[in-house]
């Protein structure tokens, strides 16, 4: 339900609460009841001496918790405080409003502290209101604080105290949060080491400007799944667009940013990891499961020993029978992927764990508003309208090499013919090389290959070629893993193999046709909102998502053309800004060569300060807090 319907409910709550005719019994003028937004300060000024309160209705979510505590407050002072009457006052409080309109109410004290009789009545109201404020956990605390103490003669209860106390704690606390800085805490080492795993961060949403939640009703305080017990932690029954309030500053390139994962609208919930998160890539596990289901099936062992014996009929060996075999059903696996990929959505949303056979399984597939995507933090290296490329793990920017963040890491082949280096423990100590705690302390080099394998930052690689001049450093690039110069050379004459073409669903565009690696990313332009571009099926790849997923259109390619909304198109003009963001750990990152754009959309905030940070193996790292991040 939009939010439109819920600011219109609070408009015309007063009037269908007869607030006109009650309003004289509690001392003041009809005419004030009757004059929106002031009817409202009235209430908590006369109920709980605080009209400032009214200032809070102006927040999606947070404005029916208001409007519930302004009927609470009003009602009781009538004398309607027992636990029913409190769960009307609540959810439906016209009734009450009704008889108050036609009874001699009287509008006095919320409660005589000193009557037993009325604390015993509103007892249970108090705790209802405290396990509304904060569910499962505020009951908690009421009960465990009533088992170990007892309330003052003529005071508030304790129940009473601390429900007040929690409810605007939490209101304040989810607006700061929402619409001012939130916390952050880096899960992953695909920003090291600019950021560092366990760095603890601010998020400034102000700098962008704050974004109105898309689904402001939730559980207070938590992101999109309650903890411990992994269930959604908010409802849709409220529900906005996207709506962005005034910045300071635009994004600029090389700002750390704060987004939500654009590739997170479907996720795997997965009981086996943690937070029940699988991949969170579900168009990559999604290509990966069709490519399974294919290699699995009847059709495809069938097909293989059609090729086969086609192929030895023809004198050839049974090695290269098999090689011209294995050629031929990858093709054909191309040619029906579409296919394929219905048989692996289908397993999918009936549950089935993805890629390994197990018949166990996970709990359904989640289909996330933007808000509540998961967070991941990258550097922004492409503003709208920016043409990118990456040649041999160089991004450049408009035709120019991109700037180099101090801290970026790059991965380089050391030949062992050339040099002898220590042991990895005397090379972390002697350098001071740390990487993400669910790694090994010396991952930063791998002493198990041909060569060894590093990787660095600028200011590592130049400490590290000092003290050892005969190193040569060569540039890592995994596609041309076990290729000599020749073999090389041949690849680019012989164009794209079916494995290749194959391999291109794993990087953006994850298209068949399109060639992408993460260090080696063809030429490319950023969309800015209103451009406008000649689409076909040349280009169509690098905007399937754009137009479908980000800016809700339904695209279908045909034999004929493009079609968008059912219509022939030859153009296609963008909604909104997009940006593309990347790891400082160049190797170690899913990023924006995984799952291509991010929208405006998505865009939570900046990361501004990190407040604390602590090492999984060397503690709190003291010389990181308060550290700006830049």
């Amino acid at each position: 339900m939009s939010f439109l319907y819920f600011y219109l409910l609070i408009l015309v709550h007063p009037y269908l609460s007869l607030w006109w005719i009650s309003f004289p019994k509690a001392g003041r003028k009809s005419w004030e009841a009757l004059i929106p937004g002031y009817n409202y300060f009235v209430v908590f000024k006369i109920t709980c001496s605080k009209p400032f309160w009214s200032l809070l209705m102006i927040f999606p979510g947070v404005h029916l918790v208001m409007l519930a505590v302004a009927n609470v407050s009003y009602l009781r002072r009538f004398g309607y405080f027992s636990f029913g009457q409190t769960l009307q006052a609540i959810f439906f409080p016209y009734l009450l409003s009704y008889k108050i309109s036609k009874e001699d109410a009287v509008f006095g004290k919320e409660t005589n502290w000193s009557n037993s009789k009325e604390i015993e009545t509103r007892k249970w109201s108090d705790h209802i209101a405290l396990f509304l404020s904060l569910p499962i956990l505020g009951h908690a605390v009421a009960l465990a604080i009533g088992a170990v103490s007892r309330d003052k003669p003529g005071t508030k209860s304790r129940t009473k105290e601390w429900g007040d106390s929690i409810i605007f704690a939490l209101v304040a606390a989810s607006i700061i949060r929402t619409y001012v800085f939130e916390p952050f805490q880096i899960p992953t080492g695909s920003m090291e080491k600019t950021l560092l795993v366990g760095d603890f961060l601010f998020v400034n949403k102000l700098a962008y400007g704050p974004k109105v939640p898309v689904t402001p009703l939730s559980y207070p305080l938590v992101h999109n799944n309650v903890p411990w017990v992994n269930i959604p932690s908010y409802t849709t029954l409220e529900k906005g667009s996207y709506t962005r309030l005034p910045g300071f500053i635009k994004i600029k390139n090389n700002d750390v940013v704060v987004f939500n994962y654009p590739s997170g609208d479907t996720a795997v919930y997965d009981p086996r990891v943690p937070d029940g998160l699988m991949g969170h890539d579900y168009h990559g596990i999604l290509n990966e499961e069709a490519f399974y289901q294919f290699q699995n099936s009847s059709e495809m062992a069938e097909k293989n020993q059609d090729l086969l014996n086609n192929y030895k009929t023809k004198g050839l060996s049974d090695s290269i029978a098999m090689m011209r075999a294995n050629q031929d059903l990858l093709g054909f696996f191309i040619n029906t992927h579409n296919r394929w990929k219905q048989l692996a959505r289908e397993k999918l949303a009936r549950g089935e764990f993805p890629g390994d056979g197990s018949m166990e399984l996970h709990k359904g597939l989640i289909y996330r508003p933007v808000d509540k995507r998961e967070n991941y933090i990258k550097r922004c290296v492409g503003i709208p309208g920016d043409y990118l490329e990456v040649k041999r793990s160089v991004l450049y920017v408009n035709g120019k090499p991109a700037w180099v963040a101090p801290f970026q890491c790059l991965q380089y082949k050391v030949n062992k013919q050339t040099v002898t280096f220590p042991s990895a423990q005397e090379m972390d100590d002697r350098y001071g090389l740390e990487n993400a705690p669910d790694q090994t302390r010396n991952d930063f080099i791998d002493y198990n290959l041909e060569y060894y394998l590093l990787t660095l930052t600028k200011q590592e690689k130049v400490k590290i070629k000092r003290d050892f001049p005969s190193a040569k450093f060569e540039i890592y690039i995994p596609s041309e893993e076990g290729m000599d110069a020749v073999a090389l050379l041949n690849k680019k004459k012989a164009g794209l193999t079916p494995q290749q073409m194959i391999e291109n669903l794993r990087t953006f565009p994850k298209d068949f046709k399109v060639t992408n690696t993460t260090t080696d990313f063809q030429r490319f332009q950023i969309p800015s909102a209103g451009q406008k571009i000649k689409i076909s099926k040349d280009n169509i790849a690098w905007y399937r998502r754009v137009i479908t997923a980000y800016e809700g259109h339904r695209l279908e390619e045909k034999k004929t053309g493009i079609f968008i909304d059912g219509k022939l198109a030859t153009t296609y003009t963008f909604k909104m800004n997009y940006y593309w963001l990347m790891g400082d750990n160049r190797y170690n990152s899913a990023d924006s060569r995984i799952w291509g754009f991010v929208p405006e959309d998505h865009v939570v905030g900046r990361a501004s300060i990190v407040w604390f940070s602590k090492s999984a193996y060397k503690g709190i790292r003291y010389d990181r807090i308060f550290k700006m991040i830049h």
